[in-house]
C-alpha cells in the first residue's frame, strides 16, 4: 500500500461520511460511534485503520469483544487485509480463568479488574504510537467498571492520555449495557450513531446521523447507507441549494408538433414534468417520445424503470420501432432498472445525481412515482425527497419527467401520492369511449412556465409510434372517460383508423 499524503483532518476513506462530517474528523480528539449490534460500527472503524494506513499512518484496533480471527475475517470478506501500520490488540480474560479453581464467579469482572485492563490498553498504546486507535467496545468497559462514576472517570482518564499521545480516537458502543449512559456523549468532540429498520418487505434499511460534532458545521439529519462487499458506502442527504447552476431556460420540444402546440411550443430546460394516466395509456411511451428527441439533439439521457422489466421495455419499443438498447450501447441513453424492495430513497437520489453529474445526463425519466413510492415508509417523507430531487434536476437543467400511474380506468381518477403542485408542468392522460371504441385522450392542466393550450386532443399509439390529432371540440365530458357528441358528422375530430396494441 502506497502512503498517501495525510489530509489536515483524519478521513474515513468513505466519500459520503467524510462529506457529511464537513471533511473528515479534526485530529486528536476523541469520537463516539454508536448502534446496535449489526448496524456496520466494525466495518467502519476498519475503513477508518485502513484509510489511515494509505496515508502511512500507524493505527490500533483494541478490541475486548471480538477476536482477532474474527476481525481478521469480517476484513477478508471485503477484500482487506491487514498490513504493518494496523494493529490487532486483542484484550481478553487471562487463562487461568478457565481453571475449574478459579472459577468462583459467573463475572470474570472480578478476575480481571477494570484497572489491569486500562493499564494493558495504555501499553499496548505506548508500544505503538498509533496515530489512529479504535476501541471496542465501551459496553465491557461498562461491565467492568460497575457503577457510573467510574466508568466516566475511565473515560476521562483514557480520554486525556490519548490527547497526550497525539491519537485521533474513535470509540464504539453497541448500545447493550445501558442505552441511557450519556458518560462518553458529554465528554467525546462528536458522535455518530447508527440505525437499522427492518420494513414489512424488503431488505433492512441503514441509516446515520451526527448527532454532535464540537466547533465543526456538519449535515444534520438521516442519510441512508449501506454494507456490500467493499465497505460502507453513505449516501448524504441531498440538499439541492448546493447545487444551483447557470442554464439558458430554452424550449425543448419533443418531434410531435402537434405535443408540442398543445404544450406552448414545448418544455423548458430545467423543469420538471409529471404525467399522469391509468395503466396503459402510454405513459412510458411520452416519455421516451422526449429520450429520442433529447439524443436527435446530441444530448444524453437517463431512464430510472421502477414498475417495467426492461427486457419488456425494449421489446415492445423495438416492435415501433425505438432502439433502446442501440442508444444505451452509444452510451446516450442510460436505462436503469431500480428494485423499491432493495433500494432506500437516499441511493437512489445518489444514483441519480451520479448519472447526472458524471455523464451530463441532460434529460431524465423516473417512471413511475408508484414504485418509487414504494420505497419510502411515509408519504411525507416521500414527499420530501421528491421536492429535494426535482429541485436539484432543475438547478442543474436538467428535464425530468415523472410518471404516476392513477388508480381505475375510467372516471374518478385517484393518484396514490399529489405531487401536483412540485412539477412544473403536469401532463394528463385518459380513456375515453366513443363510437364503440376505447380511445384515449390528452391533455396539459398545468404549466408554470409559459402558457398552454387548453383543449383537449386524441392520440394513437400504433406500429408507427404516437400520433397526436386536433382538438376535441365535438365532444363534452371527455375526461369523464363517456363523452357526448355535441358536434356534426362531418364536424368529427376524431382520429380515423383502428387502435394498436399497446
Amino acid at each position: 500500500m502506497t502512503p498517501t499524503a495525510p489530509s489536515k483532518k483524519a478521513l474515513f476513506g468513505i466519500p459520503g461520511l467524510d462529506d457529511i462530517l464537513g471533511g473528515g474528523l479534526t485530529r486528536d480528539r476523541l469520537y463516539l460511534l454508536e448502534g446496535d449490534p449489526g448496524t456496520g460500527k466494525t466495518t467502519i472503524a476498519l475503513q477508518f485503520l485502513l484509510e489511515g494506513a494509505r496515508a502511512g499512518e500507524v493505527g490500533l484496533y483494541i478490541t475486548l469483544s471480538e477476536t482477532r480471527q474474527e476481525l481478521s475475517e469480517n476484513a477478508a470478506s471485503h477484500g482487506w487485509s491487514f498490513d504493518e501500520h494496523i494493529a490487532v490488540f486483542e484484550l481478553v480474560p487471562p487463562e487461568s480463568l478457565f481453571e475449574e479453581s478459579q472459577q468462583q464467579s459467573l463475572l470474570y469482572s472480578s478476575d480481571l479488574e477494570l484497572g489491569e485492563s486500562t493499564r494493558a490498553i495504555l501499553q499496548a498504546v505506548k508500544e505503538r504510537e498509533p496515530a489512529r486507535i479504535v476501541l471496542d467496545s465501551l459496553s465491557e468497559i461498562r461491565l467492568l467498571a460497575g457503577g457510573s462514576l467510574r466508568y466516566r472517570r475511565q473515560i476521562l482518564a483514557l480520554k486525556h492520555y490519548f490527547a497526550g499521545q497525539g491519537a485521533t480516537v474513535l470509540m464504539l458502543d453497541d448500545l447493550t449495557a445501558d442505552v441511557m449512559d450519556k458518560t462518553v456523549h458529554s465528554v467525546a468532540q462528536g458522535v455518530i450513531r447508527l440505525e437499522e429498520m427492518a420494513p414489512e418487505y424488503g431488505a433492512e434499511r441503514r441509516r446515520l446521523r451526527v448527532t454532535k460534532y464540537r466547533g465543526q458545521h456538519f449535515r444534520g439529519g438521516y442519510h441512508d447507507f449501506t454494507i456490500a462487499t467493499g465497505g460502507v458506502q453513505v449516501f448524504p442527504r441531498l440538499i439541492s441549494l448546493e447545487h444551483k447552476t447557470a442554464f439558458a431556460r430554452t424550449k425543448l420540444v419533443s418531434g410531435i408538433g402537434e405535443l408540442d402546440a398543445l404544450l406552448g411550443g414545448g418544455i423548458e430546460q430545467g423543469s420538471s414534468t409529471l404525467i399522469l394516466g391509468p395503466a396503459g395509456t402510454g405513459k412510458s411511451l411520452l416519455t421516451i417520445q422526449y429520450v429520442l428527441a433529447a439524443v436527435a439533439r446530441g444530448e444524453r439521457a437517463a431512464m430510472f424503470v421502477f414498475d417495467e422489466e426492461l427486457d419488456i421495455l425494449l421489446d415492445r419499443t423495438r416492435q415501433i420501432g425505438i432502439d433502446l438498447a442501440a442508444l444505451c450501447e452509444q452510451k446516450m441513453l442510460f436505462l436503469e432498472q431500480v428494485d423499491a424492495a432493495e433500494l432506500s430513497p437516499g441511493e437512489f437520489a445518489h444514483r441519480v445525481r451520479n448519472c447526472v453529474d458524471e455523464h451530463a445526463v441532460k434529460t431524465v425519466v423516473i417512471d413511475s412515482l408508484n414504485g418509487y413510492q414504494a420505497a419510502m415508509p411515509q408519504e411525507n417523507a416521500l414527499i420530501l425527497h421528491i421536492h429535494e430531487l426535482l429541485q436539484y434536476l432543475n438547478r442543474q437543467g436538467a428535464a425530468t419527467f415523472l410518471t404516476v400511474a392513477q388508480h381505475g380506468l375510467v372516471g374518478d381518477m385517484k393518484a396514490p401520492v399529489d405531487i401536483t403542485y412540485l412539477a412544473d408542468t403536469v401532463v394528463l392522460l385518459r380513456y375515453f369511449e366513443a363510437r364503440g371504441q376505447v380511445r384515449r385522450a390528452i391533455s396539459v392542466v398545468k404549466k408554470r412556465t409559459g402558457a398552454h393550450e387548453d383543449t383537449i386532443r386524441e392520440y394513437r399509439i400504433s406500429s408507427s409510434g404516437l400520433t397526436i390529432g386536433a382538438p376535441l371540440v365535438s365532444f363534452q365530458g371527455v375526461l369523464r372517460g363517456v363523452p357526448v357528441y355535441v358536434g356534426e358528422d362531418s364536424q368529427l375530430d376524431l382520429l380515423p383508423g383502428e387502435d394498436a396494441e399497446r
